[in-house]
This record gives structure tokens, sequence and C-alpha cells, in this order.
């Protein structure tokens, strides 16, 4: 199989039917498999469903048409959203076109790698824990998860009613920013702009970085500081409340309640490895997972009370994208993708808006990521429009 073919879920559609004269005219859309198209089966990534063909353009994939899009897809994604890595044992995994040896990254592996390498130029896709922005940062992108409310999710299989948003993955800030719009067309005119201070938290989101990793960092915020951006480091107590928090309960609790009356947790046709994630949610009895949804809560109102107009700059994620034979193990895969997910959920879980940007140096890629409360989508944009050059700018010659 072709990496082209592992792209898709099936054989690339191309619909040009949107407006001409539209923002979006001549643009190619690629759309996660997770998505109703209307005419295609919408699969989520599984042989389990997608018996029946969309009947309806899920409303993100109409809106993105009526302003001119031509719709390409389906791509290939982890099976119903639930990995950081990206793998998918029944379609293929695409392989990340700078490194050929290592994951995309995932959920939204496909639509990560159809824009990497040209197929499209804007991804359309979830993020529940860090599935745009994760294949963004291993595959050398912007991917922007937009504040939960901010774009409508009908039409799209969930994994986590909770913590599922729907964004995008482009070149650059200014595509992304401009397919949001589109998106959120009546939700974010009615933002205010507001002046961000940018918080490196100490005690988050810092430790078991790669050296790679942990390098690049500290020479993006030496290279951003020498530019005139102001940048604090703190120890917030926000994240030591937060790393209390069972994040893990959200997705396997509410794809067990989603998923569960459509098909047996058992079908053999299930990756072993989503089955174990979603039968997890069993354990958790319904009192449990209600103090769960309330301590959550409680962070969303005390991050917003507290850090209304501050953004939050950590890796995107902590380590390079590992190669496939990292994880063939179960235990290195569970590990592994803790790992990925670890700096990006938490913009999930307090509600918030995400971006990464891609950083490259000496010969690696990395994301570095910017989080903002909910409802700070503009001026959260419009500061990442204003870093995207400063990190965009050739580094200097280096030898390690």
């Amino acid at each position: 199989m072709s990496n082209q073919d592992s792209v898709f879920i099936r054989r690339p559609f191309i619909d040009i039917s949107g407006q001409q004269n539209g923002p979006l005219s001549g643009a190619i859309v690629s759309v996660k498999a997770t998505f109703d198209v209307a005419g295609y089966p919408t699969t989520a990534g599984t042989q389990i469903l997608g018996a029946q063909c969309a009947e309806n353009d899920a409303e993100a994939v109409a809106r993105l048409r009526a302003a001119g899009a031509s719709i390409m897809g389906h791509t290939n994604m982890t099976e119903l959203a639930y990995s950081g890595v990206g793998l998918n044992p029944h379609y293929g995994t695409p392989v990340n076109p700078l490194a050929p040896n290592c994951i995309p990254g995932g959920s939204t592996s496909g639509g990560a790698v159809s824009v990497a390498t040209g197929l499209a130029d804007i991804a359309l896709g979830t993020d529940t824990g860090g599935s745009l922005r994760i294949p963004a940062a291993f595959c050398g992108l912007t991917g922007f998860k937009p504040s939960q409310a901010s774009v409508p999710r009908s039409g799209c299989a969930p994994l986590s009613q909770s913590l599922d948003s729907v964004g995008v993955m482009a070149n650059n800030v200014e595509t992304c920013e401009l397919g949001w719009q589109i998106l959120a067309s009546d939700w974010c005119s009615d933002q205010r702009d507001a002046d961000l201070t940018i918080v490196v938290p100490e005690n988050f989101g810092l430790d078991q970085l790669d050296d790679e990793i942990a390098k690049g960092f500290e020479e993006a915020l030496e290279r951003l500081k020498k530019h005139g951006i102001r940048i604090e480091r703190q120890t917030l107590p926000l994240f030591d409340d937060y790393k209390t928090l069972p994040v893990w309960q959200f997705s396997a609790v509410e794809s067990r309640r989603h998923y569960g009356p459509l098909f047996s947790l058992e079908d053999e046709r299930l990756d072993p490895r989503v089955r174990q994630r979603i039968k997890r949610g069993e354990s958790v009895s319904d009192q449990t997972f209600n103090d769960t949804c309330a301590q959550r809560a409680a962070l969303i109102e005390h991050s917003q009370a507290d850090y209304a107009d501050t953004v939050f700059m950590m890796p995107t994620v902590a380590c390079l994208a590992p190669k496939f034979e990292e994880l063939e193990s179960d235990e290195e895969f569970d590990r592994i993708n803790l790992l990925c997910l670890r700096n990006t959920t938490f913009a999930n879980v307090i509600d918030g808006c995400s971006i990464s940007l891609p950083y490259q140096f000496n010969s690696h890629t990395m994301g570095i990521m910017l989080t903002a409360m909910n409802g700070k989508d503009r001026s959260l944009l419009a500061l990442a429009r204003a870093i995207q050059p400063l990190l965009a700018e050739a580094s200097p010659c280096s030898n390690d």
C-alpha cells in the first residue's frame, strides 16, 4: 500500500460543487472519516460502522462546501479517534512525510499527511485530547483546536462529548484562521480582542522531554524573547489541580455509552487496543463519573477566573515522532500514547482553545503550543500570527 493510498479510507473523491466565488474557492479540504459526507459511508476508521451512506453532510462539511471548498476525503484516522499516535490496523497508517520510519500522529493522521504532502490545503478533523495538534507537530503543520462551542459537531461521530472539538490543520496560521472563521461563522464575530500574557508553566509539560525537544523549546523561547516577545515562567497551582483529575474517564466512559448500543465491544474486528480503552469505562460507576465531571467543572471555573488573559506556552508533544517499531509492544504503545497526549489534553479539559505552530531546529521538527481560555480564539490566533514568522526564521547552522 502506498503512502497516498493509506492517507484515505477509500479512493479519494473530490466534490467541486461549492460556490465559485466563496472565500475557499479553489481550496481543497480533506475530511476526517469521522464526518458525514452525503453519499459516502462514515467509517470513523473502523470496519464495524459505515454500512450505509450518509444522507447529509455534517454541518462542518456543509459550511466548508458553502464557502467554495472542494471536498476531498475521507482521510484515515485512528479507529474511533481513540489514540494520539495515528495507527490503524484496518486501513494502514500513513507514513510521516518528514520522517518515513515514524508515525504521523493522531488521531487525525490522514488529514495531517494530506496537507503535508500537498494533497489538500486544509484538513478538517477533530481534537479530543490533541488529535489535530499532535499530527501537526509531527508533520510540520499548524493545527488549531478552537473553543468547543464555536464549531458545530452535528454529523460527526463522537469519542467524548465532553472533550471533542472540531478544527483544522493547514500550512500556516492564516489558513487555519480562515477555516475556523467559516466553521464558526455564527459565533466568532462575538469575540473581543484581548492582550494575552504568555506564561511557561514550570510545573507542567516540561518534564520527560526528549533532549531534542527540550533544546528546541528553549531555543524557540530565546528567539521570541530576542524579538521582544515577553514570556514569563511561573509555577501555577492550576496545573497541580489538573494532575489530580482522572482525564482518561471522559473518553472511556462516553465512548462506551455511545458505541456500546451500536456494536459489541467484543467484536473481533475492533482494534484490541481501542477495545481495551473503551472497556476500561466499565469500571467507572455513574457516581464516580459525575464526581469527575464536577471536578472538571470546578477546574474550568478556576482557570477562566484566574487566567482569563493568559496563554500557556509549552512543547506540543514531549517527544519527536516515534518510530513505528517503538509501538510494537502494548506496554510501549500505552506509554508513548500517553506521553503524546499529555500536554495537549489540558486544553480540552479546561474547555479552552489551542494552536500548535511548527518549529524546525537542526534536523528536527517539533510543535510550539499556545493554549488560551474558552472564547479567546481570535486573540490566540492574532498572537500566533505574530509569532509564526519569528519561529520560521532560518536558524544558525549547528553541529549538534
